[in-house]
């Protein structure tokens, strides 16, 4: 029976609370273990704008006696319930009767339990509605107030005119009265929608949970948020495809220390509103990078770029630089370290033979150290003819370049031989080295491709357009925020620093991981021809 249910999405669990429809129920059983005990009586009130909108009542018959302590306390004796129908007859109906609305519950996770393993008896699969429990709400409102949280010692807190006696409806009306006083302690704090209710129950209970009400203008759109100390100093940059739920987040159990102390010195919270989810992520990078935010650590830009170069000599080598100068024959990068650098230079070096000696061809007597154990072919004592030592040098451009398993594939096959004679830790070396030679080859040749296709202008599947010139994101014609804004870029090999390409490696997963459709373009844009895969998943 499909009774009409639906999965809520994120415009349902936006929506105000006064328009959110809410089914309190209750149900008493013969015990409190769903699959060895059954349903004796349910009882459920259904409320719109705190507006009572149905009723439901009914015995059911569990199918075995009821045993003597359970009759003790609800009063059901089993000449009530001989006559009433079996839990597989009324359960369609009383799924109908709930519809899509918010099932309110004391302690709901136990009245859930039953509800599901009758509907799995009927083939109706979990219910899709959300919950709230009233119990885990007044741990949250009123914990300091009452001296328990059971429901009777609630309703008295509150003075429901309905006394719980363990009867199913009157429970029912009992919780109804008890959560819509904890709805009003919920809008003191700015819980005012369907995502904030259900969010509060694991809201942590910090002095600065106070600070939720500064939440309380963001919208439910795209965007990138600003955390201010009370001296304006930006704390803090994030992103969000909805920006108040995101944000709210820090408030509802975050348990990070580096949260606490942010929150606390939490002033205002500024925020821009991006037309795409790409835009909010470049912004983002973008404002990370100016401002340098003391809680955005893990992506905090670098102090410099390092990148690898192949030099411009009669007998190239790999050397690591810190600057783009356009002086060598192929550049790698940028990284955010100097060992990331390395790491792909030492990478390199297992797979071809290329100098790694410094000095002036035919100065020394013998070959340098490199040399003598044939790990590189290197022109110390002039033995070597540049011509020959060309053929390696064009190999090693050929993979940069074109060929990416020209490189990659000596170090795979190096680290399955480790493997094989169980020298697991080099073998685990060499894969380090692969795959980070091979993020680097991909990143060269995802940013070739951004440079090749000049300006763009695509149109994403919402009908939302985005305008890329030479792999940088220069805006939409939607945008109006100005923080896109971008001076035009020269044509280069690698991204001239680590934030762009930072940003253009974003925008290559916006443009690679979705439907997206080339509006207008300066010229074509293409994927590699050959990729350069990692032996293992990427983080």
């Amino acid at each position: 029976m499909d009774s009409g249910f639906f999965q809520p999405s994120f415009d349902d669990l936006s929506t105000p609370l006064f328009d959110v429809t809410f089914c309190v129920l209750d149900l008493e059983t013969t015990g409190a273990v769903p699959s060895a005990c059954e349903i004796t009586e349910i009882g459920a009130v259904k409320y719109r704008g705190g507006e009572l909108v149905g009723t439901f009542q009914t015995f059911v018959d569990p199918g075995a006696p009821i045993p003597p302590s359970i009759t003790f306390l609800t009063g059901i004796t089993h000449a009530m319930v001989a006559d009433a129908p079996k839990v597989d007859d009324i359960l369609p109906t009383f799924l109908e009767f709930i519809g899509n609305a918010v099932i309110v519950g004391h302690n709901v996770r136990f009245d859930m339990s039953f509800l599901e393993a009758a509907a799995r008896r009927l083939g109706i699969g979990p219910l899709p509605n959300k919950t709230s429990d009233t119990a885990r709400l007044a741990r949250r409102l009123v914990r300091g107030e009452v001296r328990n949280l059971k429901l009777r010692t609630l309703a008295a807190h509150f003075r429901s005119p309905i006394t719980p006696n363990h009867r199913a409806l009157e429970d029912a009306r009992a919780t109804a009265h008890v959560f819509h006083a904890l709805l009003e302690r919920a809008g003191t704090l700015g819980v005012t929608n369907l995502d904030d209710l259900l969010q509060l129950p694991t809201a942590r209970g910090a002095p600065h949970y106070r600070k939720l009400q500064l939440t309380d203008g963001l919208p439910r759109r795209p965007g990138v948020y600003m955390f201010k100390d009370r001296d304006g100093r930006i704390l803090y940059v994030g992103k969000a495809t909805n920006l108040r739920a995101r944000v709210r987040q820090y408030f509802y159990g975050d348990t990070r220390r580096s949260v606490a102390d942010m929150l606390r010195e939490l002033d205002s919270i500024d925020h821009w509103e991006c037309p795409t989810t790409l835009e909010a992520e470049v912004a983002e990078l973008r404002m990370i990078h100016t401002h340098r935010p003391r809680y955005n650590r893990r992506s905090r830009p670098p102090k410099a770029s390092h990148f690898v170069k192949v030099t411009k000599e009669a007998f190239p080598r790999l050397s690591i630089a810190r600057t783009l100068r356009g002086d060598g024959l192929a550049y790698l990068g940028p990284f955010r370290s100097k060992r990331a650098a390395d790491l792909v230079v030492s990478a390199i070096w297992d797979a071809l033979p290329v100098r790694r000696c410094m000095g002036t061809a035919g100065a020394r007597s013998g070959p340098c150290v490199a040399g003598q154990i044939g790990v590189a072919r290197c022109p110390c004592d002039g033995s070597l003819e540049k011509s020959e030592y060309q053929a390696t040098i064009q190999r090693l451009l050929l993979g940069i370049d074109d060929e990416p398993r020209v490189l990659l594939q000596p170090l795979a096959e190096k680290m399955r031989r480790l493997s094989e004679s169980l020298r697991y830790e080099e073998a685990g070396w060499a894969r380090d080295r692969h795959d980070a030679l091979a993020s680097a080859l991909g990143r060269r040749h995802e940013w070739r491709a951004l440079q090749a296709a000049g300006m763009i202008e695509v149109e994403a599947a919402d009908g939302s357009r985005t305008i890329i010139d030479h792999g940088i994101l220069v805006g939409s014609p939607t945008d109006h925020i100005g923080v896109l804004s971008t001076d035009p870029q020269p044509v280069t090999q690698v991204p001239p620093s680590v934030q762009s390409a930072e940003e253009a490696r974003v925008i290559w997963r916006w443009l690679t991981s979705q439907p997206v459709r080339i509006v207008d373009s300066t010229a074509g844009l293409s994927l590699p021809l050959r990729r350069a895969e990692r032996l293992t998943p990427a983080a």
